[in-house]
C-alpha cells in the first residue's frame, strides 16, 4: 500500500493579505511556550515581513536561534539588523563567544553596561581565556546580584586559579553546603584533589553521583540521559583511583566509559587521554589510533585542532596536555616526520607556555641533535626569564646525558631559587668535578656556605655543605682549607665527627693544632700503658689459638654432633593415589626411561636385500656403483645443507616477536 502524500504547505501569494499581526504574535507566543523554536522563527519571519523594525519580533527569533544552537545563521541576523534600532551586541558576543573567539567577543561587550547578564558573560570570557583572577573578581561582585548557582562557577573560577584552599571558606561564607547540588559538589572535589586529599574527594564525588541520580530522576530524563549528565563525575572518580595508585580499577573504569560511548566529548576524551598514560609505552599503535581521533587537521593558519568542538570544551591546559601525549607517543613509535610536524604547530597553539619548547628539544634528543637541544633551550630561558626554571632543568638533564658536564652544571647554577640547596651543590659540584673544575667547583661550596650563613631560616643547611665541602677540599689536596672549615664546625657545633676530621687534617699540616684538639677526645679503655716506640718497632700481633679455646672448640662440635644423631623423624611414605602397598603388582620396566633404541628389547627393521641385487656385466656394475656412490653423496650434502637452513630459518621466525605462531612445523621422525 502506497503511502499517503503529505499536505504540502500553504504559501500566501502576493495578492493573499497577511493574517493580523496580533494574531502572528499569538501563534508566535504559542510555539515558544511549546518549545517548537523552528516554527517560532518562521512565524518571527512573517512579523518581519509586515513590520521589519519590530524589535520584540527580532528578539524572539534571535532568542529562538540560540535554543535551535543554530549559531551562525543567528550571528547573520545580527550582522543585518545592524541599521534597525534595535542594540544586539550582547548576543553578538554570545555567538562569538559560542564560536571561540574570544577575543572579538570581549571587545564586542565592551560597549555594554555593566548588567548582571553582561558580567555574567564577561566572566565566562575570561574563564575561558584562562585569566581566573579578572574572573573571580567578577564572580565576587556578582554575589549581591543573588544569581543562581553562581557559586558553582566561583569554586571552578577558585580551582582553576590555583587557589584551592580558598573554597571552604567561601563556601562558609556564602553558607552552602558542598551537596546542596552535584556541580558544586563536582568543583568541590577537584578543590580537594589539588590539594591532594583524594579519599576525601572519592566521598564528595559518590555524593556527588548519588545527588545527580536523585535530581535527573526527578525530571524524568532517560537512564542513558542521566549517564550522560554524570560522565563527568565518573571520569573524576577513574582520576581519583589513579592518583591513589589503583591501577587496574582506574584502567577498567576507563575502559567502561570509553567502549559504552555514554557520555560527552570532553569527559570522553578526558578518559582517552589519562587511558593513555596508564597504558605507557605499552600498546602503542591502539594508544595512537585513539589520540589520533581527537586530533585533525585544521584550516588556515592553524594546522592542527581537537575535533568534535573540543577546542571550546576543552581548558588550555587540557588541551596541550593531548597535544604533548600525541608527540610522545609518535616519538615511541619512531613517526618522527609526524612528531616534527606536530611540534612545529605547537607554539602557535600555546604561545605562552614551555611544553612546545620542551617537546621540539626531545625531538631534537631523539634525532641524537643534543647540541641543537640545548642551544633552543638556552635561548628561551634568556628571552622568557621568568618561565626559565623548567627549560633550564630540561637543558641540564639534556646537556649531563650527551656528555657536557660544564653545561649542564652552568643550567642549573641560573636557577636561583634552588642553587644553594643542598642536592643541587652537590650536583653541580659533581658536574664541576667531572668537567676537571675543581675551582668552580670550590667556588660552589663557598659560594653556598656565605649563602646560608646569611640565611634566616629555620632549617639551615649551612652545617652540612660545610661537613661536605671540608671532605671535597681534603680529597684533592687542600688540607689547610678543609682543616679551617672542620675548626669552624667545632667551634660552632662542637661536632664529634668534625673533630675527627679535624685532628686528621690538622695532622697533615700543623701538628701542634692537631695535638691540642686530640685532647678533647675521649680517650679509649686499655692504652693509657702502651708505649708508641715499642709498638712501632714490633712485626704486628699474630691470631695464636690457646689451648682452652681449641678444647671449648673441640666440645662445642661434640655437642653439635650429637645433637645431630639424636633422633630423626621418620615420615610415612606417601604413595599415589589408589596404590595398594601390601599388593604393589609387577615392578615397573627399569628401561622405561631409555630411547627405544637402547632398550634390551629393541630389534631393529630388516632391510630389503632384493633392492641390492643390479644385473648386468661386473664391470658395469663397479661402474654405476661408482657413480651412484657419489651422486648420493652430494645429494646428502645438500640435503643436510637444505636441512641447515630450513632449521635455521624457523628458528629466527621463532625468535620474532611479531609473529605469534610459525607457518610450518616439521614433525621429528622417530
Amino acid at each position: 500500500m502506497a503511502p499517503k502524500p503529505k499536505p504540502k504547505p500553504t504559501v500566501l501569494s502576493p495578492s493573499q493579505p497577511p493574517p493580523p499581526i496580533e494574531d502572528l504574535f499569538t501563534s508566535l507566543n504559542l510555539h515558544i511556550q511549546r518549545s517548537q523554536f523552528d516554527q517560532a522563527v518562521k512565524v518571527a519571519d512573517q512579523i518581519l515581513l509586515v513590520a521589519p523594525s519590530d524589535e520584540d519580533a527580532i528578539r524572539c527569533k534571535v532568542v529562538a536561534l540560540i535554543k535551535e544552537d543554530r549559531i551562525d545563521d543567528l550571528l547573520s541576523v545580527i550582522q543585518a539588523s545592524h541599521r534597525l534600532p534595535v542594540d544586539l551586541s550582547f548576543f553578538k558576543a554570545y555567538c562569538l563567544y559560542r564560536q571561540n573567539k574570544l577575543d572579538e567577543s570581549l571587545e564586542s561587550l565592551k560597549s555594554q553596561e555593566g548588567t548582571s547578564a553582561t558580567m555574567l558573560l564577561e566572566s565566562q570570557i575570561l574563564y575561558r581565556l584562562g585569566k581566573m583572577d579578572a574572573c573571580i573578581d567578577i564572580y565576587q561582585k556578582l554575589q549581591k546580584s543573588k544569581i543562581d548557582s553562581l557559586e558553582i562557577n566561583l569554586v571552578a573560577g577558585l580551582v582553576s586559579a590555583g587557589r584551592a584552599s580558598d573554597v571552604q571558606g567561601m563556601l562558609d561564607a556564602m553558607r552552602v553546603k558542598a551537596t546542596s547540588s552535584f556541580e558544586l559538589a563536582y568543583n568541590t572535589a577537584c578543590s580537594l584533589i589539588e590539594r591532594s586529599k583524594y579519599k576525601d574527594a572519592e566521598q564528595l564525588l559518590l555524593s556527588a553521583r548519588r545527588v545527580g541520580q536523585e535530581t535527573l530522576m526527578e525530571d524524568n530524563l532517560a537512564d542513558d540521559d542521566i549517564e550522560i549528565e554524570l560522565a563527568p563525575i565518573a571520569v573524576q572518580l577513574a582520576y581519583v583511583q589513579q592518583l591513589l595508585g589503583n591501577t587496574p580499577e582506574a584502567m577498567e573504569a576507563y575502559t567502561g566509559i570509553i567502549n559504552r560511548n555514554l557520555a560527552d566529548e570532553s569527559s570522553l576524551a578526558v578518559a582517552i587521554n589519562n587511558l593513555v598514560v596508564l597504558k605507557g609505552p605499552k600498546d602503542i599503535s591502539d594508544s595512537l589510533r585513539k589520540l589520533g581521533r581527537l586530533i585533525e587537521k585544521g584550516n588556515g593558519a592553524q594546522r592542527f585542532q581537537l575535533s568534535n568542538g573540543l577546542e571550546s570544551k576543552l581548558s588550555p591546559k587540557q588541551r596541550e596536555t593531548i597535544y604533548a601525549n600525541c608527540v610522545l607517543l609518535l616519538l615511541h613509535s619512531n613517526k618522527m616526520d609526524q612528531a616534527r610536524e606536530l611540534v612545529a604547530a605547537l607554539p602557535d597553539m600555546f604561545a605562552d607556555s614551555v611544553m612546545p619548547v620542551l617537546l621540539q628539544a626531545a625531538v631534537l634528543v631523539r634525532e641524537n641533535k643534543s647540541g641543537k637541544a640545548e642551544e633552543i633551550l638556552g635561548q628561551f630561558a634568556e628571552k622568557f626569564p621568568d618561565k626559565a626554571k623548567v627549560v633550564l632543568l630540561a637543558r641540564a638533564q639534556v646537556a649531563a646525558a650527551a656528555g657536557h658536564p660544564q653545561i649542564a652544571a652552568e643550567s642549573l647554577s641560573k636557577i636561583a631559587d634552588i642553587q644553594h640547596l643542598p642536592a643541587t651543590v652537590a650536583t653541580i659540584v659533581s658536574l664541576k668535578e667531572r668537567a676537571g673544575d675543581i675551582d668552580g667547583a670550590e667556588a660552589v661550596f663557598d659560594s653556598a656556605i656565605q649563602w646560608w650563613s646569611n640565611s634566616m631560616t629555620e632549617d639551615n643547611k649551612r652545617t652540612v655543605i660545610m661537613q661536605e665541602a671540608a671532605s671535597f677540599k681534603l680529597k684533592h689536596g687542600r688540607e689547610k682549607e678543609a682543616a679551617c672549615l672542620y675548626e669552624e664546625l667545632v667551634k660552632s657545633h662542637k661536632s664529634l665527627q668534625a673533630l675527627i676530621g679535624l685532628v686528621t687534617t690538622a695532622a697533615r699540616v700543623d701538628v701542634d693544632k692537631a695535638e691540642s684538639y686530640e685532647k678533647q677526645l675521649k680517650p679509649l679503655l686499655g692504652l693509657k700503658g702502651v708505649d708508641v716506640e715499642i709498638l712501632e718497632r714490633t712485626s704486628g700481633a699474630k691470631h695464636v689459638q690457646s689451648d682452652s679455646h681449641v678444647e671449648v672448640t673441640e666440645a662445642y662440635e661434640e655437642s653439635k654432633n650429637k645433637d645431630k644423631a639424636k633422633k630423626k623423624r621418620k615420615r610415612k611414605p606417601r604413595y599415589p593415589k589408589g596404590f595398594d602397598p601390601a599388593n604393589p603388582g609387577p615392578p615397573p620396566d627399569p628401561e622405561r626411561w631409555l630411547p627405544k633404541r637402547e632398550r634390551s628389547s629393541y630389534r631393529p627393521k630388516r632391510k630389503d636385500k632384493r633392492a641390492a641385487q643390479v644385473r648386468g656385466s661386473q664391470g658395469a656394475v663397479v661402474r654405476e656403483k661408482h657413480e651412484a656412490t657419489g651422486t648420493d653423496t652430494s645429494a646428502n650434502i645438500s640435503n643436510s645443507k637444505s636441512d641447515l637452513a630450513t632449521t635455521s630459518k624457523g628458528s629466527s621466525q621463532s625468535v620474532a616477536p611479531s609473529q605469534s605462531k610459525p607457518s610450518s612445523k616439521k614433525k621429528s621422525r622417530k
